[in-house]
């Protein structure tokens, strides 16, 4: 019986390079799999998924599922989950349920105010399994929030979506997420 997963983390948790693994996986077993993602996410290229370590993979648009036989897939991957719609959450319920092909869904949980994402909230709410992929803050704990930077500060005002990588969020623990407090990662800010 095939399962919706959702397996979250902040951002640097390697999420997308897992998802390219999991992807080669299946491919190295003779299997095809169908990589998807949001067609706002342009950051990488319009029809490309890449991790900050380097891999990369070719992907078609979430919006496109309508058009795709996803029955013809072992599996689907779908990559910066957080911008999904409450409808295309659906849409992945229903390639589970009614054609029994797996999808797993990669993303962040919350924004960063701390506030979840509508493609996460209702991952959370429908998938069958939820696994969260860690990683830390500077500090040592481990990393939950994801923080906007500008100036060399954190900020927690603004636009929900701002695409951007390194040199605009970092990776904090609640604590140090609530104080604003980016350690080490100051002076590297600052320099930008």
């Amino acid at each position: 019986m095939a399962k919706l997963y959702f397996r979250y983390g902040a951002m640097g948790s390697s999420k997308t390079a897992q998802a390219i693994m999991v992807g080669y996986n299946y491919a190295e077993r003779g299997q095809r799999v169908l990589m998807l993602k949001p067609r706002l996410d342009t950051r990488d290229g319009a029809r490309t998924v890449r991790s900050r370590c380097g891999l990369e993979t070719d992907c078609a648009f979430v919006e496109e599922l309508d058009a795709i036989d996803a029955s013809a897939y072992a599996c689907l991957i779908v990559d910066e989950a957080q911008f999904l719609t409450k409808a295309q959450v659906e849409q992945l319920v229903r390639v589970v349920d009614e054609l029994n092909v797996p999808v797993i869904a990669y993303g962040l949980r919350a924004d960063f105010q701390g506030k979840l994402f509508e493609g996460s909230q209702w991952l959370m709410a429908w998938a069958d399994t939820i696994e969260e992929v860690k990683t830390i803050c500077w500090c040592g704990r481990k990393a939950t929030f994801n923080a906007r930077v500008q100036d060399g500060r954190v900020v927690k005002e603004g636009d929900q979506i701002l695409l951007g990588g390194n040199d605009q969020y970092v990776s904090l623990c609640r604590k140090h997420w609530m104080q604003g407090d980016l350690g080490p990662f100051k002076t590297l800010h600052m320099e930008d």
